[in-house]
């Protein structure tokens, strides 16, 4: 096993020894104990940093299910890194923040850490997996882990139902995932990542080529919340601040913007791909940036802004896989650069976005409340938080001098390079983008005017306002100083992490030594991305003074018709009918269930029979018929029939044991005489136990009832007795495998008996016998004790 692999399973490895510490070094915050995890692993991979392009991917595989295909498989290349120090690198921050935020007294800190890692560990196994089904499990190791953290404070309502509407929409999407994974995978003949990007070509002739394409970009859609299945991400912010910051800006949501770019080198040359991926990252672009505006909490304003842009993200991606279609390859520079713009946003997005989930948890951890209708004037209370939220806010907002300014000019060109180059309708993508992005600077307005200016209101905070203490600040800082870092040095990470990356998502557009041509700046003259950024910030304002007299547009939708409530009642409306439906078979009586069994058999197994035409005879070989053997068959048909039918239990204990007789005389026509001999001895002691037995039973009570005859039940009967019949029939026809018999032709040398029947018993089952014997020895005992305590018990009374 190599350092990658105790890389992912780290995480995992170290939830054994969190609980200790909480437990044994109680006076010391567990947090400090943690934080060595995603240092080391951040340390680990900065030691890889950075790729070279030229090179082939790291690369390590432990066999694991050999004969389906499935091996611990791990590759580390230029996105595998890019996303694996997001995680790692956000993660010590959050795990610094968390220190200072998570209170040692009032909180569980044990199952908050262990959450935690499990959720740090399963992310890094989705980047760095090269195996679909490897991936899958990590896949839904990140739905199981956020389940727990968003249900972290369980006793809360909310928290109960986020967590649980964040579960069933990501493994929803993650089962179609699988599905699609099944479908490329058994279209390519391998799960391995790299060599079904390696096929291709071959793969979009494929039947399946389009279904799993579907299913892929469904589990993708859910994970990362791309319209209509955001609606679980504002109810996750029910979990602790530090929780997230980490997942809406480096973990979870970020797992499906990696398998779209992932999968690029796969679908991205089909035009489906594109218009999917395009047309759905605008669609929320623009829904969530709408959304955002009318919230009053803090935490469900960046909530939706992360949905908005991850929106932004996914459309670039799209707009970018356009440069692996033959048919635009003279355009091909454009729509790199398109995928530029999405790894340099994404980048942007973990980094602003961590800043201000932070910010948001010290005005809640400072204030008591997150309500923007609460809050205001909190700049001079709190100048360094004012300070995170500006920086942190006009990255988002796309205004210089911060980094979200320079990829925000990039998504300007890549939608409007998409409209001019495409030749197709698509003036609708620049113009959605353009009045998403118009929301978006209003939404982060309000953020940070509508919380730090205006009139302060003291008698609406639970708590007098003050700075955070300087370890909750100095995560937020360092993330703030890149935020500034990345607008005047944008080229310092450019051909280390970003063109690898382009590579990873793009390959064989490159020849080998090739590489993209990555240069990032703020000023390209006065262009058409310019102008709609002055365009974004005069409209923005303007939205921005004057939302109270559009603000009630949010209300023309009624709240049932909204998508967080055809949710509830969908789930309340499947829960009703689930009810109703297991309330008609679930009544209690056995015979009941025992019908739905039988039905189930023989609709299930007959009607597989029947269309396989399983249902095969050959008598040919068969000995014939008797008349002896039609005589006794008839008599045991006749002596069951009469057991079941007479009064008198002496009468039909008699009945039993003359049909066990009669069984008797068919193996000595059989010419088994030891067997019928058996029978014989058998029969005589269970008749003679039964006999004594009933004898202390009171007499059967004789009532004259009137018999009935269900349908239903005779049909049920007759079914299922026709169907074993058959199909034992059928088995006894079919010779798919030599008979048993011929291994036991050499008994007599084998085993010196000369009777194979004994040697059977004796000497091939000696073991089993032996082992029935213990039982018969043990139970025995069992008996003996209990008798002799019995005994002693009464002596002691006496």
């Amino acid at each position: 096993m190599s350092l990658l692999h105790f890389a992912v399973l780290l995480p995992f490895l170290y939830t054994i020894f969190v609980p200790l510490f909480f437990k044994k070094l109680p006076r010391i915050h567990t947090g400090w104990f943690v934080i060595v995890i995603p240092l080391l692993l951040f340390v680990y991979f900065l030691t890889n940093f950075p790729v070279q392009t030229d090179s082939p991917p790291i690369v390590h595989s432990v066999p694991w299910i050999a004969s389906a295909g499935i091996h611990f498989s791990l590759h580390l290349d230029g996105l595998a890194l890019l996303f694996a120090l997001i995680i790692t690198g956000i993660g010590t921050l959050v795990v610094l923040y968390s220190i200072y935020y998570m209170s040692m007294k009032r909180e569980a800190l044990h199952n908050f850490y262990v959450y935690l890692l499990l959720f740090m560990g399963a992310m890094l196994g989705i980047v760095l997996s090269d195996n679909l089904m490897v991936m899958y499990v990590f896949w839904e190791a990140t739905s199981v882990s956020s389940f727990l953290l968003i249900a972290y404070w369980y006793q809360r309502k909310k928290s109960r139902y986020g967590a649980q509407k964040a579960m069933l929409i990501t493994v929803f999407g993650g089962f179609a995932m699988l599905l699609g994974a099944l479908m490329i995978g058994t279209a390519a003949g391998t799960f391995s990542i790299r060599e079904i990007i390696g096929m291709r070509e071959t793969l979009a002739d494929h039947a399946l080529f389009l279904p799993a394409m579907l299913l892929i970009l469904l589990g993708a859609f859910t994970k990362s919340a791309q319209f209509p299945f955001h609606i679980w991400l504002p109810d996750a912010m029910e979990a602790p601040t530090p929780i997230s910051a980490f997942l809406h800006s480096a973990t979870m949501v970020k797992a499906g913007v990696y398998l779209v770019a992932r999968f690029t080198p796969v679908f991205g040359g089909d035009m489906n791909w594109f218009w999917i991926i395009a047309i759905v990252g605008t669609l929320t672009l623009f829904w969530g940036a709408f959304m955002a505006i009318r919230q009053t909490d803090l935490k469900a304003l960046l909530a939706y802004s992360t949905i908005s842009q991850l929106g932004l993200i996914m459309s670039l991606l799209g707009i970018g896989s356009l440069a692996l279609n033959p048919d635009f390859a003279a355009e091909a520079d454009w729509f790199e650069a398109a995928i530029l713009a999405a790894i340099f946003h994404l980048f942007n997005h973990s980094i602003f976005k961590g800043c201000l989930f932070m910010v948001v948890g010290i005005l809640d951890h400072e204030t008591g409340t997150r309500d923007i209708r609460k809050l205001g004037g909190l700049m001079s209370l709190m100048p360094v938080s004012f300070t995170l939220t500006v920086i942190g806010g006009l990255s988002m907002a796309g205004l210089p001098p911060f980094s979200g300014f320079l990829s925000k000019e990039m998504f300007f060109a890549g939608v409007l390079a998409a409209n001019t180059h495409t030749e197709q309708w698509t003036l609708w993508l620049p113009i959605a983008a353009w009045v998403a992005s118009i929301f978006t600077f209003a939404y982060c307005l309000i953020l940070v005017f509508k919380t730090f200016t205006g009139t302060y209101h003291p008698d609406r905070l639970d708590k007098k306002p003050h700075e955070a203490p300087i370890g909750m600040l100095i995560p937020p800082i360092l993330l703030a100083l890149i935020v500034v870092s990345a607008f005047f040095f944008p080229n310092l990470l450019s051909y280390s992490l970003f063109e690898p990356a382009i590579h990873s998502v793009l390959p064989g557009l490159r020849l080998p030594g090739e590489t993209f041509y990555v240069k990032i700046k703020a000023w390209h003259g006065l262009n058409t991305e310019l102008y709609m950024t002055i365009g974004i910030v005069v409209v923005g304002t303007l939205l921005y003074r004057t939302y109270k007299k559009w603000g009630d547009v949010y209300n023309l939708l009624p709240h049932k018709y909204t998508l967080g409530s055809l949710y509830d009642n969908g789930l309340a409306g499947a829960e009703k009918l689930s009810a109703r439906i297991t309330s008609t078979y679930m009544n209690g009586f056995l015979h009941s269930y025992l019908s739905y069994i039988f039905v189930f058999i023989i609709l299930l197994v007959g009607g597989s029979f029947v269309l396989l035409d399983a249902f095969g005879y050959d008598l040919s070989t068969n000995a014939e018929i008797g008349l002896y053997e039609y005589i006794l068959a008839g008599a045991i048909a006749v002596l069951a029939g009469f057991v079941i039918s007479v009064t008198s239990r002496l009468t039909a204990i008699i009945a039993v044991g003359a049909v066990g007789y009669l069984v008797s005389l068919l193996f000595v026509i059989f010419r088994a005489p030891d067997l019928a001999l058996t029978q014989l001895v058998v029969e005589t002691i269970t008749t003679a136990l039964f006999l004594l037995a009933f004898y202390f039973l009171p007499k059967l009570k004789t009532e004259v009832t009137r018999i009935r005859v269900k349908i239903s039940n005779l049909l049920i009967s007759i079914g299922i007795g026709a169907l074993f019949t058959l199909i034992g029939i059928a088995a006894q026809g079919s010779n798919q495998f030599k008979p048993v018999s011929e291994y036991f032709q050499n008994a007599y040398e084998l085993s010196g008996a000369k009777n194979m029947v004994n040697a059977i018993l004796v000497d091939f089952r000696a073991f089993d016998t032996m082992l029935e014997s213990v039982v018969l020895f043990t139970a025995g005992i069992g008996v003996y004790t209990l008798i002799k305590l019995r005994k002693s018990r009464k002596g002691g009374q006496q």
